[in-house]
């Protein structure tokens, strides 16, 4: 252990080390390295309390990830790298990887979508009579079918729209696109979720073409694609925090009552 820390901030630092993203034996062999200028590895085995056999292992990964460096005299010796250096390099290598990662993985899962859709369409065949409605509890679901009901709409889309939200649609780029692409957009948005920042992203909408107005209550969230298909959700009344069920319809008659229902409440709005 580190001569200059005592047991209790040890153990805080060793834990918060492990946090970061270092092992056990790479966060107590780090602190060690701070404390003394240099050491050999099986010193540092000592003192660390790193079992001999693995302390190679270890230094190996701690040079890699930035947190020690070798001094090469007449044996190797290894130095701690200053922290403000080592943890920014370290978390921004981290950020890089877990990016590619996230592209990597969002390329294979497009492809996978498309390959598998078929799949999903045939082994779907018999499910019965309630195929045009479809229960969706998890916000990312959620919001990857608002996404792709916006790409598909062609003629009109209109919504409801209140917090909390798995999609913004004040945020969602397809929602201008689609105004400035010649649908017609309404949104009627509950005036106590609009603060300033939404408030000024509206005046854009309006000038792509959206036609925004302001209740003061929706009784739900609603979103209606070419008055055939979309979605509603109904606040969830027995959790203490706010969470939303979501019903997924493709269905003539329920897209035309929702429909019905979003022209009620439009008319009782008022313009932006």
């Amino acid at each position: 252990m580190s001569e200059e820390l005592g047991e209790v901030d040890f153990q805080r630092f060793w834990r918060r080390l492990q946090l970061l993203g270092l092992n056990a034996y790479e966060s107590r062999s780090y602190l060690v390295l701070l404390g003394h200028p240099k050491f050999k590895a099986l010193e540092l085995a000592a003192r660390a309390h790193v079992p001999r056999q693995k302390i190679y292992e270890v230094l190996d990964s701690l040079v890699e990830k930035g947190f020690a460096q070798v001094v090469q005299e007449k044996t190797k010796l290894f130095s701690a790298v200053e922290p403000s250096l080592a943890i920014p390099g370290y978390l921004s290598r981290k950020r890089q990887v877990l990016e590619q990662e996230l592209t990597d993985n969002g390329r294979a899962g497009g492809a996978l979508i498309d390959d598998l859709k078929s799949l999903y369409a045939e082994g779907q065949g018999g499910r019965g009579t309630l195929d045009f409605l479809r229960i969706v509890t998890e916000p990312a679901q959620t919001g990857a079918e608002y996404r792709r009901m916006l790409m598909e709409v062609k003629r009109e889309y209109l919504e409801f729209s209140r917090p909390p939200y798995a999609v913004d649609p004040l945020d969602e780029k397809l929602v201008k696109q689609a105004g400035q692409g010649g649908v017609v957009c309404r949104l009627l948005l509950e005036s106590a979720s609009l603060d300033t920042a939404h408030r000024q992203r509206l005046v854009e909408y309006v000038e792509s073409g959206v036609q925004v107005r302001i209740a003061e209550s929706l009784p739900m969230k609603l979103a209606v694609f070419d008055g055939e298909y979309g979605m509603l959700a109904l606040l969830d009344p027995v959790i203490t925090r706010p969470t939303w069920t979501a019903v997924v319809f493709r269905h003539e008659g329920m897209g035309e009552a929702m429909k019905a229902l979003f022209e009620e409440r439009w008319r009782r709005g008022t313009d932006l």
